[in-house]
């Protein structure tokens, strides 16, 4: 192996990791199924106490590498030297990458759900448990804008997030101008739309985009919609909850047999 293959294997894998602080945040965290550890950072001024003890416990059990830092170096670390509370780890998701990564090697089909302005940590923990489930190609999620990855996704995900492929992108709407480059095509959810979701045919790789919960798809976002696809609602239901849509439509190949 040469350098520079080393070098990229070694950014891919530091690409991976998420880090969280705080000793509430962390001993939940480290209590979900699933959960994959690379490093447990503590500060070297730590004060004797239970939930510390129970952290180190999981952490010895997982034979994860404990660090002992000073406390400026610990806030480096967890880039929040005033919450976290002398504590951080370091986790690993095995399916967390660059969306440019998942382009250069895509297959010629596949389908993705794009989030835009998802901001309830349940909902966010949910769908990514569904798409870990369902074996989609994976979730698109911008780093601004949508509910970030913690302990209250890692637990509404009962864990399943380390085994969900997670696409990063900085800005949602650039990111889905580089797939559509590449060939994908883009589906708004719109209760206005003429075509349902059981008359779409995806005859290109496919990206749904699945709206704020409050506002729905933004406006940027919208204008770059190729089809615009509606589910039919009955007893004058107007909308469903985002978690739910992103099920429909993560199953819905295996729930038809198409």
């Amino acid at each position: 192996m040469n350098d520079s293959e080393e070098y990229q294997q070694r950014k891919q894998f530091y690409d991976q990791l998420l880090t969280i602080y705080g000793r509430k945040p962390v001993l939940e965290a480290l209590q979900q199924p699933g959960i994959q550890i690379h490093r447990l950072h503590l500060a070297d001024s730590n004060k004797s106490a239970a939930i510390l003890d129970d952290i180190v416990a999981i952490a010895q059990r997982h034979n994860a590498e404990i660090c002992y830092h000073s406390k400026q170096a610990l806030s480096r670390i967890s880039r929040n030297g005033k919450q976290d509370q002398g504590v951080a780890v370091d986790l690993v998701l095995g399916g967390y990458r660059a969306y440019e990564d998942f382009l250069k090697t895509a297959p010629n089909q596949y389908e993705l759900l794009a989030l835009d302005g998802i901001t309830n940590p349940q909902n966010l923990g949910m769908i990514l448990r569904t798409v870990a489930a369902s074996g989609i190609a994976g979730v698109l999620l911008p780093k601004k804008g949508c509910a970030q990855i913690d302990p209250l996704v890692i637990k509404a995900s009962a864990g399943a997030l380390f085994r969900c492929p997670i696409l990063r992108c900085d800005d949602l709407a650039a990111a889905l101008q580089n797939f559509q480059a590449a060939g994908a095509k883009v589906c708004g959810l719109s209760s206005h739309a003429r075509q349902s979701l059981g008359e779409f045919q995806a005859l290109a790789p496919t990206i749904f985009v699945l709206g704020n919960e409050t506002h729905g798809v933004s406006s940027a976002v919208q204008a770059l919609a190729d089809h615009n696809l509606r589910i039919p609602m009955a007893n004058g239901v107007e909308s469903l909850n985002v978690a739910i849509t992103a099920s429909l439509l993560a199953f819905r190949h295996q729930l038809t047999g198409a």
